[in-house]
């Protein structure tokens, strides 16, 4: 061997070149995800996974090419997060893209994890595509919880169609999002089993498994046309990440929501939401805080009469959910700030709180700093400006707010911005609502990052059977029935408002009553055939 060269791996091939295969197949499977939403490309990058895996001679080269394959799918997926550093002053830009390519060296385990197991599997006489599909349904779902979890862009969500045909990603509904993503790796593994069919010039059978993952996602299911008695008013303000935490525009951010939020001839008549973003509003609504608190607001000092113009704003019939902080504070006079709460405040046309939500699910090194006592003298800080860090709050809670019938607002369920990534977290099971409302600041997330968020969210719509309406400051904002189509949308980008019905909501789904563990129950499914025919082998 000549002095330099790559020594050959196992199969005959460069390190180098056995390195850059499953990294690239990984890289062109993140175009699937939205905004681009090249399907093809996850089945063909899967595809090409499985013969990695099948071919492997041992369980560590499967795994390092599963690592290698997430590296390069999360270093795309995930590319959005660096534009959130564009936003802050206390750290340089271009450390966004270290922070995303350690985030993907770190995601990547949970590919790798998969693809080693695969590989066992594969060993035990379990064919290599239904052997990735279970683990990489098991994966996924560590990968939502392990270390506070981060279970964006799960593969299913490849599984949605068009705004107004969510495709087969209806079967979520009985399956999880996890399952789904089982079962487009068993997809891929039929373009897998096309090409060799065509290698060997079987026509007919590859033909046929090249066209049925095409025909199933292809499937044109809709999304639910009914309606509920309570009408919304949704408002997107357009409020840049550049400017949200001035105060100088507090005002003028302010009267950008109210005119946007009064009525109008498009507005149904009888109860309705309005509903604006996480973030929007800079006013402390509850009392007992220190008066220099409140004289850093809109309406500086009071929190009464900046309830009451909110109030106004709303008028007759309506209940304004709004994003918005509370302080967790000590001392005599509520003057020394110990924390704080991302919430959603409920406030009705009297200027009275009917209610609120705190997020429970927050987003580390955004909302808080884990480790702040060795990390702050480093010189890293949090993405949001601010040394003070938010507590999480108690998880899925529904509030009752009256039937519509009545003038009243139906049973309301809430989730913060990426909270509604999670799969089987999204409602409280015990108090089931009526509509889930998901206000969010997605002006972090460059172009990338808010199609990804608003398919996620049309996930949990499918699986829990319920209406999903999302406000946010720059898009997209939109609303989603129980089936996942996307009823009304306002582009990324832009500032309006849209008035409807709240869409109804569905009987609870089999994901509704067992969450994740159909998803879990799906991927022994999977394995069984192969498990019991490789078992009546070796007898």
């Amino acid at each position: 061997m000549k002095r330099g060269a790559a020594a050959p791996g196992p199969n005959g091939r460069s390190w180098p070149i056995r390195a850059v295969v499953p990294l690239g197949a990984g890289a062109l499977a993140a175009c699937a995800f939205q905004p681009l939403m090249l399907w093809p490309a996850m089945l063909a990058a899967l595809a090409l996974l499985i013969a990695l895996i099948d071919a492997a001679p041992r369980r560590r080269d499967a795994a390092l090419a599963g690592w290698l394959f997430g590296v390069g799918l999360f270093c795309v997926g995930n590319g959005w997060i660096a534009t959130a550093f564009t936003y802050q002053a206390q750290m340089p830009a271009w450390l966004g893209w270290v922070a995303v390519v350690l985030l993907a060296l770190y995601l990547a385990v949970f590919p790798a994890l998969a693809a080693c197991a695969a590989r066992a599997l594969r060993g035990a006489g379990v064919a290599a595509s239904p052997a990735l599909a279970a683990c990489w349904i098991i994966s996924e779902w560590l990968r939502g919880w392990v270390f506070t979890g981060f279970p964006w862009n799960p593969v299913g969500v490849v599984a949605l169609g068009p705004f107004d045909r969510p495709g087969l990603a209806r079967v979520a509904a009985w399956c999880g999002t996890y399952a789904l993503s089982g079962l487009v790796v068993l997809l891929a593994g039929l373009w897998l089993d096309a090409w060799r069919a065509a290698r060997a010039r079987r026509w007919p059978l590859a033909l046929a498994a090249a066209a049925i993952p095409v025909a199933m996602l292809l499937v044109p299911l809709g999304g639910d046309a009914r309606d509920s008695a309570l009408g919304y008013t949704l408002v997107q303000p357009m409020i840049g990440q550049d400017q949200i935490n001035n105060p100088q525009l507090y005002e003028s951010q302010f009267q950008q929501l109210a005119s946007r939020s009064v009525r109008n001839g498009a507005t149904p008549p009888g109860p309705r939401l309005v509903l604006w973003p996480e973030g929007a509003l800079p006013d402390y609504l509850r009392p007992g805080y220190d008066r220099l608190i409140y004289a850093q607001t809109t309406y500086g000092g009071d929190p009464a009469l900046a309830r009451e113009r909110l109030g106004a704003v709303i008028g007759r019939d309506s209940l304004l959910m709004t994003g918005t902080t509370d302080l967790a504070v000590t001392g005599r006079t509520g003057d020394h700030v110990a924390g704080a709460w991302n919430v959603i405040t409920l406030v009705d046309p009297a200027g009275t709180i009917r209610g609120g939500y705190a997020k429970a699910h927050l987003v580390p090194y955004g909302e808080y700093l884990p480790m702040r006592e060795w990390l702050t003298p480093l010189g890293l800080s949090r993405l949001v400006a601010g040394e003070l860090d938010f507590l999480p709050g108690p998880g899925p809670r529904t509030l009752a707010l009256g039937d519509p019938a009545r003038g009243g607002f139906g049973r309301a369920g809430f989730q913060i911005c990426y909270e509604i990534v999670f799969p089987g977290a999204v409602v409280d099971r015990a108090n089931r609502p009526d509509y889930i409302v998901n206000p969010s600041n997605d002006g972090w997330f460059g172009a990338w990052g808010p199609p990804q968020h608003l398919a996620q969210a049309r996930l949990r719509a499918i699986e829990e059977g319920l209406p999903v309406l999302r406000s946010t400051t720059t898009g997209i904002s939109a609303v989603v029935d129980a089936g996942g189509g996307v009823r009304q949308v306002i582009a990324h980008g832009m500032a309006g408002r849209i008035d409807g019905r709240v869409p109804a909501a569905r009987p609870p789904t089999p994901f509704a009553r067992l969450g994740n563990m159909l998803s879990l129950g799906f991927a022994l499914v999977v394995l069984l055939p192969g498990l019991v025919a490789t078992r009546r082998r070796r007898r």
